[in-house]
């Protein structure tokens, strides 16, 4: 090796994601591009974090607001390009349905609890934002006007971030949430609601945060949308069946509740019959709920 040559392991490594050249978009349905598995982030010791974004053809050379959606999977499983179990067969798919509408869709890998606790997770999300924004230009789209949207657990760490993510004041350029979308999301880790037990460390939420979370009450009340509301909150729009069995309706009525007790702008529709991921209801019900998601959404950053 001679004086000017770089060490062969500073050669190795792949581009690190804020200047990798990106994928080329590929056709996926009318008017939507995709640019799959693009790598938002490099975690020491774990796998790279990927996302896919959809992009809606616009002949107006504006950019399309940013809907980041985050999955479900209660912390520990899941796909980044999965919206439930009611939504899996569609065609065209629930992202591409978002994107012909006008909306920039990036769905988001996350650290799982069996890869690291909260606030992992959190941070990954703030991390694919930052890289969002830094790349806009590039990926054409505006993160200025952002809608977070999430089910189950990903509704949880979408309510989070909507609630702790710090506000764009007018910055050019910089991220704004001015929206969440949330389907039946678990908003406190603290106190027992329908099945869930606090002080028992081998449910779904002691994964998440490393112990029971009684046995951790900071971290609990830290990784609790209901503890972070403040009268900043973006508007929420809370759905949750009225008979979940997985995360009790009282999740979104108590964060509702806050958030208007705040003056905070909440709406919450609770749904007759349905269990947790729409179970139970007929393909036009899940059809309403989605569309009415979809045009807060769209109502939230335009």
């Amino acid at each position: 090796m001679t004086a000017t040559e770089r060490p062969v392991w500073e050669l190795l490594p792949v581009p690190h994601p804020d200047v990798a050249p990106l994928p080329p978009a590929a056709p996926a349905g009318d008017g939507v591009r995709l640019l799959r598995g693009v790598p938002y982030g490099n975690v020491e010791g774990s796998r790279p974090l990927e996302l896919d974004l959809w992009l809606p053809e616009s002949g107006s050379g504006e950019r399309p607001p940013l809907v980041l959606y985050v999955h479900g999977g209660a912390w520990r499983r899941g796909r980044r390009d999965d919206m439930g179990l009611r939504l899996r067969g569609w065609t065209p798919g629930p992202f591409a349905r978002i994107a012909a509408a006008g909306l920039a869709v990036a769905s988001v890998d996350y650290r799982l609890s069996g890869e690291a606790v909260f606030p992992a997770p959190l941070d990954d999300l703030r991390a694919a934002l930052r890289w969002l924004t830094l790349r806009a230009a590039e990926l054409g789209v505006d993160t200025a006007r952002t809608v977070v949207w999430g089910e189950s657990s990903g509704g949880h760490l979408a309510s989070l971030l909507a609630l702790t993510e710090p506000r764009a004041e007018g910055a050019d350029g910089a991220p704004d949430v001015r929206g969440a979308v949330i389907w039946y999301g678990p908003s406190d880790l603290t106190t027992a609601r329908g099945g869930f037990d606090p002080h028992n460390d081998q449910f779904p939420e002691a994964q998440l945060l490393g112990a029971a979370p009684a046995a951790v009450p900071e971290l609990a009340r830290a990784a609790s949308p209901l503890a972070q509301v403040s009268p900043d909150a973006p508007p929420f729009l809370l759905v949750h069946g009225e008979a979940d069995t997985m995360v009790h309706l009282s999740h979104s009525e108590a964060l509702a509740a806050a958030l208007d007790k705040a003056g905070a702008r909440a709406e919450l529709w609770p749904v007759p019959g349905a269990d947790h991921g729409w179970h139970r209801l007929s393909g036009s019900q899940v059809e309403e709920i989605f569309n009415r998601s979809l045009a807060f959404a769209a109502a939230a950053v335009n």
